[in-house]
């Protein structure tokens, strides 16, 4: 069979890895003219992500590029720490950048999978043969599936389901972030400053060579264009604008930033993910945000069971796609939910909840249920059986 999956980030590498294994011809396609470096930092977490980790054998590859993050602290405008989260209550068993994953994924399966970078697919038709695909740049092919991996603004999705608004909840929040110096010196570790409605953090990335800035903050009110950067800088610099702490300084690094990263926080809701020969695996099926913690996993556990249920059914879409949907699907809407609710904590809209919040950060090293909140997040991440296709 000869597949086609949209979008070259974590799970549609993830999943052409095991449609190879498992004997598919399979063609990424990915709208950015090359390999994505940036963005945060990703983690994995129980039995679940690591047994897939390990069974693709790359886990040790990703270990050695964990991030090894030590604690984050909360700040004043002056910089004097408030409170410190130690790395265990909230991170995972591996943390690593998603650049960093993404060029793992991508060397294990460029052998056996061709890439398509700046183009897209722009519309499909399906018959009983299979699925003529139309590329924005590339002459017309057909496919036997075309599978979705690209993510919260799926174009597969809004070809084969319908507008974006229909199944796309958003949180209320922006993120912005980029690669910049570590100008604070920091030592795996990371600094978070918080002001009613907004955040900006930096903790230091690729063995303290350099730093990632990130900030949330309230969706803003003007429309804009998803893929104009510069009026994207423009919405970030305006809403921080008389910020304290060091976000004039990042702000100026950010104009010259190579990896600006700018988007809308979210989740997918859907009643399914496919349709006919088309189907939808990570964010593009059921994104979690990045306030659940869950999000790259998910998509890896998604892709493994995507492919394997096609390998169990000896390619026939009518019967794997089904049986995809309902092994994933009480695991997927698990991990949404420990994204719901998030954002009033991680972002306080007021002064006395940034007051209350930080409160709970600095007592919760040491009240007896410390290790609730990782435990209950564990699991939620293991709440999966992965058959050994």
């Amino acid at each position: 069979m000869n597949i086609l999956i949209s979008g070259a980030s974590v799970a549609g590498p993830a999943l052409a890895y095991w449609l190879n294994r498992y004997g598919y011809a399979t063609t990424i396609v990915e709208r950015a003219p090359a390999l994505r470096d940036g963005g945060y930092a990703v983690d994995f977490r129980g039995d679940a992500h690591l047994t897939v980790l390990r069974r693709m054998g790359l886990l040790e590859e990703i270990q050695r590029a964990r991030t090894n993050m030590g604690a984050t602290s909360y700040v004043n405008e002056a910089g004097k720490k408030l409170s410190s989260m130690p790395a265990d209550l909230f991170a995972g068993d591996v943390e690593i950048l998603r650049g960093d994953l993404a060029a793992i994924l991508y060397r294990a399966t460029k052998s056996r999978t061709e890439y398509l970078f700046d183009d897209s697919i722009a519309a499909l038709a399906e018959d009983d043969q299979g699925i003529r695909v139309t590329f924005e740049r590339a002459a017309p092919r057909r496919f036997d599936l075309v599978l979705g991996a690209d993510g919260l603004h799926s174009n597969v999705r809004a070809l084969t389901f319908g507008p974006e608004s229909e199944y796309v909840t958003g949180l209320g929040l922006h993120c912005a972030i980029f690669t910049t110096d570590n100008h604070l010196g920091l030592d795996h570790s990371g600094r978070i400053y918080s002001t009613p409605g907004k955040i900006v953090s930096v903790y230091s990335a690729r063995g303290n060579s350099e730093a990632k800035a990130m900030f949330y903050f309230p969706s803003p009110a003007v429309s804009y264009d998803r893929h104009d950067t510069e009026g994207q800088r423009k919405i970030l610099a305006e809403a921080y604008a008389g910020i304290g702490w060091e976000t004039p300084r990042l702000l100026e690094r950010m104009w010259e930033a190579s990896d600006f990263y700018f988007d809308s926080v979210g989740q997918v809701r859907m009643d399914r993910w496919s349709r006919g020969r088309v189907a939808l695996v990570g964010d593009a099926a059921y994104c979690a945000s990045p306030l659940s913690g869950m999000g790259t996993g998910l998509a890896v556990v998604g892709a493994y069971v995507l492919a394997g249920e096609l390998k169990a059914a000896g390619g026939d879409h009518r019967i794997a796609f089904p049986r995809y949907e309902e092994r994933m699907w009480e695991y997927a809407r698990g991990c949404q939910k420990s994204g719901e609710g998030v954002s009033k904590w991680m972002v306080p809209e007021n002064r006395f909840m940034s007051w209350f919040v930080n409160q709970q950060y600095k007592l919760m090293p040491y009240m007896p249920g410390k290790g609730m909140i990782a435990r209950s997040v564990r699991k939620t991440a293991e709440a999966v059986s992965l058959p050994n296709y």
